[in-house]
């Protein structure tokens, strides 16, 4: 018998030991959280960054951009490195990465943007022939930047003021001005409801720019307070309440030729939304969906931009809760008269093609789910491509729809969430997947015959870490019909035999969708964090919540908080029914709409819940602002004993657990008074509730302070509840 290896067997034990040490190692909030010092470590990352350059795949490493034939994906071709990159721009900064792709003068192009030392320089350049097309100073003082290749000419404000940027790099020109400090020009406006992201909206060839314009001087300044300052200084805003007075808009439309501005003949501004701005593609027309202040009637209007005024009416939209247009129109190339509109009329978010007469064409979808998004169109425009939940609730599947016959054809297959980009030609997808399974898959599709072709895919960032089980479920909602989707977490090192604590992590309102079939079902990092200390964390989107079908979603009108409280608990009998589950220890964590539902349900449900923390709570409605607010609510005027069934300040007395509440002293959203509200409703009746303020932040905690919210949040759950 040999003698055996001492050496070897010391050198194997030592990476047992060490491999067993990794193994043991637990997460922290450093790494879990946005904000931690090592959170970007633990995001799942594809191997290369990847666009559409024309019909090919751009692929960038760290210092070389190739292109990728999507027929032949092994085989690559050099455009340009990081050594030319620089070289070209003069600059060392520059980096291949972060180049983005357009057309400019119907030249295909690249455009960077190089941080300098009081500005920004933006250039265009020709990276095929590896020549500079155009430089932009952008300077720091700039906001709201809005780029439009084709003319190479940038639209931004100034304060309240909008211009453009010369056409030679030279002054800006003056587009709209504020000289009586009550007009702002070229920013968001409708407190970014109704899909509005932004303030400035170019026509088609880049001739002229719509833009909107908002006086506010009607609305109440309300305070908030900077104690940054050596004495603490007041920095009002503009927040119009539900039944309170709303800002007015108008929109202008500047011709850079001229440069002379007309506004839309919308006529009287007062109590109304103007959504969706949409340019004809020949640059004569725009288009308004007009929403009237109660949202229960929406109009689609045509304007003339040369005199202002309104050529027609297209069609009106009503519905007895409300209408709430997302999307501006979508027009096909190829004709110009006919566009596709999206609606939820029929109770599900679909497509319709219409001419820009008015007339209905024809419904392009009927399934009984949402369309999510619209991808584009082939190039000959007989398909136009979609994303859509109509296999799941809780997954995304790419089709396309034939224009012509309403065919569908589904596209992508693998169950998860597919999350796919078209190619210009409409030929190709570069579709990312994931999976509860599926980290992050990378494929090329070819639309025409569904043939795939693996990419690339992301490694998993958790591999040498035990991560807690986590399974996804259905129950049947308060109404016995209703579908709900939950993700459970149980925690590390679970044992059937044991009873665990349970926190309900809780949104619940309109726009959210917090359980999907996507890596590890969606896991936050702070339900692994709490899974780690022993939590089981639970979450479910009640009824309510968004890509369900109109139903679904408008089933809280006028009464917010009931139907989703009462949802809630159906979730609550399911974690009953669990062996594992102490009933005796339930707790409930929610921010904004969440920390409007933790409140309401610790409150309306004293027995059940032992501990909740509630962050940035809405905790009476007559303090949100008006449109959210009066959307789903009405005004407190029409809505009176609804308002009153809802505010938590009815039931401040019915507080009998441990209630932390937390709130940012600037924030601008849900305002502070809302919790101090309650704060003084609860002295008035002799309960308790806890209390934290983070000086000088909005409606949530970022970057660092991020990490010492969820560690004081922790922290409260293990006094009350572990």
């Amino acid at each position: 018998m040999k003698k055996p290896n001492h050496f070897f067997y010391f050198i194997s034990i030592l990476f047992m030991s060490v491999n067993l040490n990794v193994q043991a190692q637990e997460l922290t909030l450093e790494e879990l959280l946005p904000g931690g010092k090592n959170y970007f470590d633990f995001i799942p990352n594809l191997p290369l960054q990847s666009r559409w350059f024309g019909d090919q795949v751009a692929v960038s490493n760290k210092d070389t951009l190739y292109l990728v034939n999507p027929k032949s994906p092994s085989k690559k071709t050099l455009l340009i490195t990081n050594e030319e990159l620089r070289k070209l721009l003069s600059n060392e900064r520059a980096d291949v990465n972060r180049i983005t792709f357009l057309k400019t003068g119907g030249t295909e192009a690249a455009s960077i943007l190089l941080p300098e030392k009081n500005s920004t320089r933006r250039v265009l350049f020709d990276i095929r022939n590896k020549q500079i097309l155009k430089q932009i100073n952008q300077e720091r003082t700039w906001g709201n930047l809005d780029f439009f290749p084709d003319n190479q000419r940038i639209a931004f404000t100034i304060e309240n003021n909008l211009y453009l940027s010369d056409e030679n790099n030279g002054l800006p020109v003056e587009v709209a001005k504020d000289p009586d400090k009550n007009s702002i020009n070229g920013q968001s406006v409708h407190r970014n409801e109704f899909g509005i992201k932004k303030g400035t909206f170019w026509s088609a060839n880049g001739n002229y720019l719509a833009f909107y314009r908002m006086d506010e001087s009607m609305v109440g300044d309300y305070p908030l307070v900077d104690i940054s300052a050596r004495e603490a200084e007041l920095k009002s805003i503009k927040y119009p309440m539900a039944g309170m007075a709303s800002h007015e808009v108008t929109v202008g439309v500047y011709n850079l030729s001229s440069g002379r501005t007309v506004f839309l003949k919308t006529g009287d501004p007062k109590n109304r939304y103007f959504t969706n701005l949409s340019w004809s593609p020949d640059e004569k027309y725009l288009y308004i969906a007009e929403l009237n202040r109660n949202q229960d009637t929406c109009t689609v209007n045509c304007y003339d931009i040369q005199t202002g005024a309104k050529e027609r009416t297209l069609f009106t939209e009503t519905n007895e809760k409300y209408v709430e247009p997302q999307n501006p129109m979508f027009f096909l190339k190829r004709n110009p008269e006919l566009f596709i509109w999206q609606s939820k009329r029929d109770g599900y978010n679909q497509l319709y093609l219409y001419r820009t007469d008015g007339e209905l064409i024809r419904k392009l979808t009927s399934a009984r789910a949402d369309v999510l998004q619209i991808l584009g169109f082939d190039e000959k425009e007989q398909f136009i491509f979609i994303t859509s939940n109509e296999l799941s609730p809780i997954e995304t599947q790419v089709y396309k729809i034939n224009i012509e016959t309403g065919e569908r054809i589904q596209l992508t297959f693998e169950p998860g969430v597919h999350s796919a980009v078209l190619s210009p030609s409409g030929k190709y997808l570069l579709d990312n997947h994931s999976s509860q399974q599926t980290i992050l898959n990378q494929q090329i599709i070819r639309t025409e015959n569904k043939q795939s072709i693996a990419f690339q895919k992301a490694s998993d960032p958790y591999s040498s870490y035990r991560l807690p089980e986590v399974s996804l479920g259905s129950l049947k909602a308060a109404d016995g019909a209703s579908d709900l989707y939950y993700r459970l977490v149980k925690p590390l090192d679970f044992d059937s035999t044991q009873k665990y604590p349970v926190i309900i992590y809780v949104y619940g309102g309109p726009h959210s969708q917090m359980v999907k079939n996507n890596w590890m079902a969606g896991m936050r990092g702070w339900d692994i964090y709490m899974a780690q200390k022993g939590y089981v964390v639970f979450t479910m989107d009640n009824r309510g919540t968004s890509n369900r079908g109109l139903a679904f979603e408008n089933v809280i009108h006028r009464n917010l908080g009931v139907h989703e409280t009462a949802d809630q608990m159906c979730g609550v009998e399911f974690l009953k029914s669990l062996p594992y589950v102490d009933v005796t220890r339930i707790g409930v964590h929610g921010w904004s709409y969440g920390g409007f539902m933790a409140t309401n349900m610790i409150l309306r449900h004293p027995d059940v819940f032992k501990v909740a923390v509630s962050g940035g709570p809405v905790i009476d409605w007559k303090y949100y602002e008006v449109m959210y607010g009066e959307r789903y609510m009405d005004t407190p005027q029409e809505n009176k004993q609804g308002y009153e069934n809802v505010s938590l300040l009815n039931l401040a007395g019915n507080l009998k657990g441990h209630l932390l509440l937390i709130h940012g002293d600037e924030d601008p959203t849900v305002v502070w008074q809302n919790s101090l509200s309650f704060l003084k409703a609860c002295i008035k009746a002799r309960t308790y509730p806890d209390y934290f303020i983070y000086p000088g932040h909005g409606h949530n905690m970022s970057g660092p302070d991020r990490v010492h919210l969820y560690e004081k949040i922790t922290r409260y759950f293990d006094d009350y509840l572990k």
